[in-house]
């Protein structure tokens, strides 16, 4: 099964996906492989902590200090201080994820969530394909 998810985001950060994912998912039911792949080239997926939100805001600064906007180095900056930037996080972090699906629900530790790492300021919207593999071998 493929199915298309429209994230709206409101600018740059960690935005949590995991109730949309969990929610197409338990839909299907059974075990399998869940796969996530964003087709965008400036913004990225991630599991990380869910629980804190300061994990979350460490993360989104350590990444912006790592890669500052308005590097003297860049020639991309068609589209603004944020282009090229985007496309360095982007290609630091993952543009696809494979979580198992256990009895309709995906096997993530106690405290992951599922994010959208958006690496621009002026998105509205991201769209990330789901693909689910349920298990077709016979249970012993």
């Amino acid at each position: 099964m493929l199915q298309s998810i429209k994230i709206s985001v409101n600018g740059q950060g960690l935005h949590d996906v995991t109730q949309a994912v969990k929610s197409v998912v338990s839909e299907q039911g059974g075990d399998g492989l869940c796969t996530l792949f964003i087709q965008h080239t400036s913004a990225s997926l991630l599991i990380q902590e869910n629980h804190d939100p300061s994990a979350k805001y460490d993360l989104e600064r350590w990444l912006n200090r790592l890669v500052p906007e308005n590097d003297s180095l860049y020639t991309h900056t068609l589209e603004g201080p944020d282009d090229m930037p985007a496309h360095i996080k982007a290609a630091l972090t993952a543009s696809s994820l494979s979580i198992p699906v256990v009895g309709s629900q995906l096997a993530l530790g106690a405290w992951q969530g599922i994010f959208l790492w958006e690496h621009r300021h002026e998105v509205t919207q991201r769209k990330i394909l789901l693909h689910y593999a349920k298990d077709s071998c016979d249970k012993v």
